[in-house]
């Protein structure tokens, strides 16, 4: 079958776009809209169908459910369910099957990122107090959420891809609990790997970052110097100092007389005969000390306490996706003007922790060892979208009790469940219901969209549209069935979910069900079989990224914590793969194929 001019635009057009994803310079959202406009100027997607894609239902649904999830944030059900089974901090079989299996039924019901972020905190500080590192409970921790995402309608965004594929198929979307038979024999397979098997995988090398306690090693970053008599810094501000410094430096401390300030202001005025304790690489106060503006002093011993108080606190925070600072450099930030708190050090992935900043861009993963005044750090971590990573840390105010939402959570699930109305209404019924009850203020709903995914979601399924308009998904399908003519049904669903399996460890598992949905169907339409089974096989492959740490946001985000490197992943991911394909493929045979 010859390819036409406009199926031939098209691939080239996707293939460009799963380049960029792997390539990962730009995020996601901007490669999918990329592609979405080069697509309109070429003429593949009408430019009134370009944003339809945002009205679909599919992309309401991953907004609600979303929001619903910070609802269950604040109400403090979340915080029930940790104080029930996290404690478990014996051995790790122990600790991997509880906080595990907790993140796995979390992850069922609200966002995966979402779930990761409640457990993490928890899984850290358990793993320290049995006196073991995180790097033995974090990638299991990951890759539960992950399992848990399998077995619900809204555990996953490509799941609800996957039920509006075949709505526009068949006219009827799988329901809320459809993917369950399949997904919760191959999450609680998966979750007795992790427990019994996948920790043990991890190279016992590995060592998660410490607690704030260690400091990172900055120590030899810490300088101390004193304001002499005459110094051009007399009753100049603290903000000045560091800006003198290219923002590279940070003023941690200032003695004057029997007095200690903590994190200074940045508008504290230094005087005379001040002792500053300055942190940072020691050549960018050269020329500081070669002048006359400062004078070195012998260095202290320093201890943790010094750089504390009841009042003064140092945190150590992951860099959640999507923050605000990601891509943006200390120096641009001005953090310590903005946010009122002093950025000591950064660790990233298999990057040493450094103490010269100015020029780093943040990453999602990031580690970043923050000090600042305790009320303030609550809420510039806040702002910048970080996650403190020794105790609880951060907990939204709690508005109302967990009874409420979750009442009106069921509620939207039994609606959907039973047919009442379509998912997505059920569940924007449902935050509307908490913003009229006050369980989420209208900044709750806007702060807890993941905007990027939206966007992605939003620019990708015109694209999809367009690949069965051209005709690109039959072309597809009759290529694959004509290669693999004589392999049997349970062998083609197993191929499909390879492929699903492989996409999602490179590009990211939304575009990967976006893009093998309508391919499946036509795969199922071509063998004149049913399109559940080869739906629920694109489902099972599109959500187990299993094998990177670039494939789903939550395996990024543990990989600075954990301290491990790339390889890592496959290590534990690739076992975990085999056993959901030598699982899945039966069951979806058994549940799927009539």
């Amino acid at each position: 079958m010859e390819i036409t001019l406009e199926q031939g635009l098209l691939f080239a057009v996707i293939a460009s776009a799963m380049v960029l994803f792997v390539w990962g310079r730009w995020r996601y959202d901007i490669v999918a809209l990329l592609a979405l406009l080069a697509a309109v100027y070429l003429g593949l997607v009408a430019p009134q169908d370009a944003f339809s894609g945002f009205g679909h239902p599919a992309v309401i649904t991953v907004a609600a459910v979303l929001v619903i999830g910070r609802a269950l944030q604040i109400s403090g059900l979340v915080d029930h369910l940790v104080r029930l089974l996290a404690p478990a901090n014996g051995s790790p079989l122990q600790q991997t099957a509880a906080t595990g299996s907790l993140a796995a039924i979390l992850s069922a019901f609200m966002n995966n990122v979402g779930a990761l972020a409640l457990m993490l905190p928890v899984t850290i500080r358990n793993a320290y107090r049995a006196g073991r590192s995180p790097s033995l409970a974090l990638i299991p921790l990951s890759f539960a959420t992950l399992l848990g995402g399998l077995v619900t309608l809204i555990g996953t965004p490509p799941n609800i891809v996957i039920a509006s594929a075949r709505e526009q198929a068949v006219g009827v979307p799988f329901k809320m609990f459809d993917f369950s038979p399949v997904g919760l024999v191959v999450a609680s397979l998966g979750l007795l790997y992790l427990s019994f098997i996948g920790w043990r995988l991890i190279p016992r090398d590995r060592q998660g970052k410490a607690e704030a306690r260690d400091l990172f090693r900055i120590k030899a970053y810490i300088t101390e110097a004193r304001v002499p008599d005459g110094s051009a810094l007399i009753g100049t501000t603290v903000r000045e100092l560091e800006q003198s410094c290219e923002n590279e430096v940070s003023v941690m401390a200032i003695y004057r007389g029997k007095r200690r300030l903590l994190a200074p202001a940045s508008v504290e005025r230094l005087w005379q005969d001040d002792i500053l304790i300055l942190e940072g690489d020691p050549s960018t106060l050269e020329p500081l000390l070669d002048g006359d503006e400062l004078e070195q002093t012998g260095r202290r011993d320093f201890k943790d306490e010094d750089l504390k108080s009841d009042e003064i606190s140092v945190v150590e925070a992951v860099l959640m996706p999507n923050s605000p600072i990601e891509g943006r450099s200390m120096r641009g930030l001005r953090i310590h003007d903005r946010y009122g708190i002093n950025l000591l050090a950064v660790a990233r992935q298999e990057m040493a922790p450094r103490a010269r900043l100015g020029s780093i861009r943040f990453q999602t993963g990031d580690v970043l060892l923050l000090q600042g005044e305790s009320n303030t750090l609550q809420q510039a971590l806040s702002a910048m979208s970080c996650l403190p990573l020794a105790g609880r840390g951060l907990r939204p105010p709690r508005r109302h009790g967990p009874y409420f939402p979750l009442g009106i959570f069921g509620l939207a699930v039994g609606a959907a469940s039973v047919g009442l109305v379509p998912v997505h209404i059920a569940f924007v019924t449902a935050v509307a219901a908490m913003i009229v009850a006050g369980t989420l203020s209208l900044r709750d709903v806007y702060e807890s969209i993941e905007w990027p995914v939206i966007l992605l979601l939003g620019a990708l399924i015109p694209i999809g549209q367009a690949l069965e308009t051209t005709g690109g998904t039959g072309l597809i399908a009759g290529g694959v069935v004509a290669v693999a003519d004589e392999l049997p049904i349970w062998a083609m669903l197993a191929l499909l979910m390879l492929i699903s399996m492989l996409l999602s460890d490179l590009i990211h598992n939304t575009p990967t069900a976006v893009l093998m949905a309508p391919i499946a169907i036509s795969i199922a339409q071509i063998l004149e079989l049913p399109i559940d089974p080869f739906l629920m096989a694109v489902a099972v492959g599109s959500a187990s990224p299993y094998l990177t740490p670039i494939g789903h946001q939550s395996n990024t985000l543990v990989m600075a914590p954990g301290g491990y490197r790339f390889s890592d992943y496959a290590r534990v991911g690739a076992p975990l793969d085999l056993l959901i394909l030598v699982t899945a493929v039966p069951m979806i045979m058994w549940v799927w194929m009539p």
